[in-house]
């Protein structure tokens, strides 16, 4: 069911949002996203311009029939008439025409300077073309929102003029009137200003438009609702040219949370934490882990005292439920940790320490102790629960110990490099020897202790190796300084991550990986050792 007109969350993360530095997206990528947009129920979605490029031409004629949208109004964008040019025989407002798309978004200068500069025409055929496009689109049928580019500049340059393109557009049938930002240089309480005099000297219904320069698109985007702004663009998960566009997704959360308007269907913004990570795996943009609500670190607490509080009331120290927008609360296990920390991530990973005050303050210790060496556990999650497991039944987990291992890396005559590692492990009283050939010492010696394991654990067919980091730690210099690793293992249904830390990189990723399959057979429901 579609939400009410009253109120518009336009999306352009496949327009706009593609012209971010290095995102490419097929057409494949963009009905993908465009489905993801849907789920979380916004009011239109921009799918690009039709008849300016292939990609686009064809994805809006595969959209036709591969798009079965439930929550939004699919969009397509262009721009008015070429000057002097009748608006039927304009081939790009045809492509508009023919889109298919129940609404079109013109856009059109409304900056003196760029009228004159970037259209080379008068400012009166500027006013002509924007009414004749809207006339003929409307006249076809066709809903038309207008963009108003570079709004704001072009009201502090000449504020008669910019606000005749909005009263033009208004009266040839315009929807919405959506103020751009274009260049992103805005302030919340100059725009918020603008946004009301407008409002105040015509009769249009009023969007906005906001670009992140001065990192305020959000705050610039909620200041114009405030001041009466019906329709709200944006991106998912804030992309876009330069420093982006506005993050719909926060602009949302803080919309319904914050003022308490529903603007998405019931139930949608729960998924908001999901669909903002499935769109960031599409793009192959790495989201960003401090992304206000849906950032892996946006309910995450590392300090002690932090810890102590929200083990009495987790609103102590978190400004929403996480779970409003389908995040969670994380702890993390650090040098700054205290009781509460451990006690509270104990119980994250579903191991209940019980209030041991005795077991609790050894692990706080050991865990001080190990990160002074250059440990990690705050992205270690795997190897802390190995520690608390070890702490709390006086035993560490094992399917097995690695009794000795040699890795060898060598460049042969045809210039090809040859990795091999051999290791000799004992695993249900047996001692055997295992080799493997990867490429790199990494990678062979993860083959070979799996090759090697196989035959009493056949389960570990399943785990997979899916990221390596290594970092130089600080306080010794060039080659001899302490290595930290961090491996991130998947099998197939959950991913978990591993540390090792030695002056031998080698030797790191050996406690990592070891730490790694440990982990892997108790999620399989093996029973240690």
């Amino acid at each position: 069911m579609k939400m009410s007109d009253a109120f518009h969350i336009y999306d352009t993360t496949l327009r706009d949002g593609a012209q971010q530095e290095g995102l490419n997206l097929s057409v494949h990528d963009k009905l993908a996203i465009a489905r993801h947009l849907d789920d979380l129920g916004v009011g239109f979605i921009d799918g690009g311009w039709p008849g300016a490029n292939p990609k686009d031409t064809e994805f809006f004629a595969r959209a036709k029939s591969e798009l079965k949208l439930k929550n939004a109004t699919f969009v397509a964008f262009g721009a008015t008439r070429r000057p002097y040019v009748k608006a039927a025989d304009d081939l790009l407002l045809g492509a508009l025409r023919d889109s298919g798309a129940a609404v079109v978004t013109l856009v059109a200068k409304s900056h003196d300077r760029h009228v004159d500069l970037a259209l080379r025409t008068s400012l009166d055929e500027n006013l002509e073309m924007i009414a004749d496009s809207i006339k003929h689109l409307c006249g076809e049928g066709q809903r038309v929102f207008l963009d108003a580019e570079h709004f704001f500049d072009g009201y502090r340059s000449n504020k008669s003029y910019a606000l005749e393109v909005i009263r033009v557009a208004v009266e040839a049938g315009a929807d919405v009137v959506a103020l751009c930002d274009t260049n992103g240089g805005m302030l919340p309480d100059e725009l918020s200003d603008v946004v009301h005099d407008v409002l105040q000297s015509t009769s249009a219904r009023l969007g906005i438009h906001c670009h992140n320069d001065t990192g305020c698109a959000v705050a610039n985007s909620m200041a114009a609702v405030a001041a009466g702004a019906t329709h709200v663009q944006g991106t998912l998960n804030g992309y876009g040219e330069r420093t982006g566009n506005a993050d719909l997704v926060t602009i949302i959360a803080n919309l319904q949370l914050k003022k308490e308007q529903q603007v998405l269907p019931a139930g949608a913004l729960q998924e908001a934490f999901r669909i903002s990570h499935a769109v960031a795996e599409i793009t192959n943009v790495a989201p960003s882990a401090r992304q206000p609500y849906v950032g892996v670190s946006a309910f995450t607490h590392k300090a002690g005292l932090h810890a102590s509080a929200i083990k009495v009331d987790p609103f102590l120290y978190q400004h929403e439920d996480p779970s409003s927008v389908g995040n969670d609360m994380r702890m993390l296990v650090s040098e700054m940790a205290g009781r509460a920390s451990v006690e509270l991530k104990s119980q994250e990973l579903g191991f209940d320490l019980g209030g041991d005050r005795e077991v609790i303050g050894r692990v706080v210790e050991r865990v001080k102790e190990m990160e002074s060496r250059g440990f990690t556990f705050e992205a270690a999650d795997a190897s802390f629960e190995l520690l608390l497991r070890e702490e709390a039944t006086g035993v560490r987990p094992s399917f097995f110990t690695i009794d000795h291992w040699l890795t060898r890396v060598e460049r042969a005559g045809d210039q090809s490099i040859v990795t091999k590692a051999e290791i000799t492990i004992t695993a249900q009283g047996e001692k055997i020897s295992c080799v493997g050939e990867g490429n790199g010492p990494v990678n062979a010696f993860d083959k070979a202790l799996r090759s090697g394991l196989q035959r009493f654990y056949p389960e570990l067919s399943v785990l997979e190796l899916t990221d390596y980091k290594v970092r130089i730690l600080e306080g010794r210099l060039g080659t001899g300084a302490i290595t930290r690793v961090l491996v991130e293992t998947s099998d197939g249904k959950g991913e978990w991550n591993t540390v090792g830390v030695h002056e031998n990189v080698i030797a790191a990723s050996a406690m990592a990986l070891e730490d790694a399959v440990t982990y892997g057979l108790l999620r399989q429901g093996r029973t240690p050792e």
